[in-house]
């Protein structure tokens, strides 16, 4: 009897280090994303990140027993893990520009931004007036700095490539924020999030082919002359 009480009590501790464990890997792709010099090692690194989101919303459905989630879970997995990096390396190969990404700073220099950015998500999330069931307060921080990385991603590479792959990593990193803070999100919400996320999949592969048929190169510096 003793022993089952134990077992029962030691569960939740286990389920909240596995869920800190799966988020400590999601933020450590997202910091790999930042640092990596191929634009292609940038969408596998947003592959095996999404594989993690994935990873966490199927703990949060079997342990919280919310059908929605498995529903979050296949659409993570087909649309994440599957489609979005294969039409993004389809992309790379018709452009002939995966071998390397455009950076403006040196990755010595982004070191203080992302300790900044670490700190700052761990601090904000400690403070914000959230409690959340399946998420411990650690793996809520670690979402916080996903986002806040993802913003600095895109503020340090130059290429399209990279600040498309920013673009979704951010959109992982709020996924974390919902599966932590509300998750019971209706089904109906989640498949809207994911159609505007294929939305803007397929509309930046058409404005990557078309900008480097124009331009024989995928900076997004040269994007600056449209401005009127």
């Amino acid at each position: 009897m003793a022993s089952g009480a134990a077992a029962l009590s030691a569960s939740p501790s286990a389920l909240a280090s596995s869920t800190e464990l799966v988020s400590l890997l999601v933020v450590l792709t997202e910091l790999a994303m930042l640092r990596a010099l191929l634009a292609r090692t940038q969408v596998r690194l947003y592959c095996l990140q999404s594989a993690g989101l994935a990873a966490l919303a199927a703990t949060a459905a079997a342990t919280q027993h919310v059908g929605e989630l498995w529903a979050l879970v296949g659409l993570t997995v087909a649309l994440k893990v599957l489609a979005v990096p294969w039409l993004l390396s389809r992309t790379l190969l018709h452009t002939d520009s995966s071998a390397g990404a455009h950076r403006r700073l040196d990755p010595a220099a982004t070191l203080p931004a992302v300790v900044a950015c670490a700190l700052a998500g761990l601090l904000l999330a400690r403070h914000l007036p959230l409690r959340p069931a399946s998420f411990p307060p650690f793996a809520l921080g670690l979402a916080t700095v996903v986002v806040l990385v993802a913003f600095l991603i895109a503020i340090v590479h130059s290429d399209m490539v990279s600040q498309a792959v920013a673009f979704f990593s951010l959109e992982n990193g709020v996924s974390m924020l919902g599966l932590a803070v509300a998750d019971r999100l209706p089904l109906l919400v989640e498949v809207g999030l994911a159609f505007d996320l294929l939305v803007a999949v397929v509309a930046l592969a058409v404005v990557m082919r078309v900008h480097h048929r124009r331009t024989r190169t995928l900076s997004a510096d040269l994007l600056a002359r449209l401005r009127g």
